[in-house]
Order: structure tokens, then C-alpha cells, then sequence
């Protein structure tokens, strides 16, 4: 560990003195692990369409950002500054690309018109299972929906976040954190009226309770929740889908 620590010291000595090519892609390559620990958190919340070597391309280029601005004369780590980079790099492009398809806008409307409707006539809050009937697709493609049409609310939420700040002009994400502004991830744990989600979130399944904390709270993702507690990537990430369908109004009045 202390030879890793060496080296990369060696680095950061070399690029403060020449900023050369070289030495600038060893560093890359060094941090690289950032950039797929947040590629793998965003895209389990995005359409299966949405290439990961696309948003892979944009954490490099927060990485690589991070590195030509950072400033080590800053009392504040480099891992640090360069995952907010590398979040801003990802979220920034998702948000040009306008990801959600109108047709997945569309569904979305219509995956809410049936849920009130079907909320006015059963007079409680409809499962997954009853607007899939309704709407006669599966339950699976319902839960997608929804978790696809909150991820875009808070793309949504950061870019007007992000515009109504004049002291940063430099996009979603770069900001450093505080307490006052939580990350959007953060809002499932953090809200304003977290209460309420509490209360929620005691409604679930004990495994979906164990994969929204476990995901949200202690930040692992799904392959680790996989691990502990032994079911695959796949089985968690569809757990995932059904706790947010079902947290799906207490996150809208949160986000």
C-alpha cells in the first residue's frame, strides 16, 4: 500500500512540475476506479438502452477535467473534487442527451394517469401488478417506468438547482458538497420531510428495506448488495425497481 502511495505521490510531484502527457494518463489511470464506481451507480437508475461505455466516456472527461483544475494547494483531496467532477461530467451529458425518450415520456404520463384513476377506485394506492393489467404489459416494464421517470425529475431538480446559483457557471454536480445541499441520492435518505419516507420505506419487504439502505445509505452497489446478501446483480437491481415503485409518491414530494 505504502509503494501504491509512493508512486502516486511521484506522479503529483512530476504533473505539478510539468503537467506532461504521460504522467497526466498514469494519474488517469490511477483514479480510473472513481469514474466506474460512479458510472456503476448512475446507470442502475437508467433505461437499459443508455450505453455504459457512453457514460464511461463522460466520468473521463470529469476525470480528466478534475485533474488539469484541481488545485493542490487546497485544503481538499483529490478523490474528492474529482468524483464531483466526474458525477457533474455524467450528469451534465445525460441531460443534453435528453435520455428519456419522448415515448418514455409518454408511458410515464400514461403509467400516472391509470395510477390515479386506479388510486380514486380502489381508494388506496395501486400495486405494480394492477396498473400492468390495466395497461396490459408487465409489472417488471411498470417499476422501469417509474424509476426511469424519477431519475429524470432529478436531473430536472439539478439543473434548476444548478441555474439559480450565480456563483457557479461550471455544471451540475460540481459543486462542493455541504450539508445544506444534499445529492440527489441523498434526498431518499436526507429530505425535507424525511419522516414521511421513514414510514414508507417501513412498508417494504425486509430485502427491499436491506437494498434501498444498503444502496442509498452505506453507498455499496447492487454486485456488493448482490454479495451480502447472496442474490444476483440482476435479482437486486429488480428489487430496487419494485422498492422505488413503491416509495414512488413519498420520493416525488421529497425530490
Amino acid at each position: 500500500m505504502s509503494n501504491i502511495s509512493t508512486t502516486q505521490d511521484m506522479l503529483w510531484d512530476n504533473w505539478i512540475k510539468e503537467q506532461d502527457n504521460d504522467t497526466g494518463n498514469k494519474l488517469i489511470e490511477s483514479y480510473f476506479y472513481l469514474v466506474n464506481y460512479h458510472v456503476q451507480r448512475i446507470a442502475a437508475h437508467l433505461p437499459n438502452s443508455v450505453s455504459k461505455d457512453d457514460i464511461k466516456s463522460l466520468g473521463l472527461f470529469g476525470l480528466y477535467d478534475a485533474l488539469k483544475k484541481f488545485e493542490p494547494s487546497r485544503d481538499l483531496k483529490f478523490d474528492t473534487y474529482a468524483s464531483f467532477r466526474i458525477r457533474g461530467a455524467i450528469m451534465d451529458g445525460l441531460r443534453k442527451e435528453d435520455w428519456l425518450s419522448r415515448s418514455a415520456r409518454d408511458k410515464t404520463k400514461q403509467v400516472e394517469r391509470t395510477s390515479q384513476l386506479l388510486e380514486q377506485k380502489l381508494q388506496r394506492q395501486p400495486t405494480s401488478n394492477e396498473i400492468a393489467k390495466e395497461l396490459n404489459i408487465t409489472a417488471s416494464e411498470i417499476e422501469e417506468i417509474v424509476k426511469d421517470s424519477l431519475f429524470a425529475n432529478l436531473l430536472s431538480i439539478e439543473e434548476k438547482s444548478s441555474d439559480s446559483n450565480d456563483d457557479y457557471k461550471e455544471g451540475v454536480g460540481y459543486n462542493l458538497p455541504d450539508e445544506n445541499n444534499p445529492l440527489p441520492e441523498q434526498h431518499l435518505i436526507r429530505g425535507e420531510d424525511y419522516q414521511e419516507l421513514e414510514i414508507g420505506i417501513q412498508q417494504l419487504n425486509s430485502n427491499e428495506q436491506m437494498v434501498v439502505s444498503l444502496f442509498y445509505k452505506e453507498e455499496l452497489t447492487f454486485t456488493e448488495i448482490g454479495h451480502v446478501l447472496e442474490l444476483t446483480t440482476s435479482r437486486i437491481s429488480q428489487i430496487h425497481k419494485q422498492a422505488i415503485f413503491k416509495l414512488r409518491k413519498t420520493l416525488s414530494q421529497n425530490v
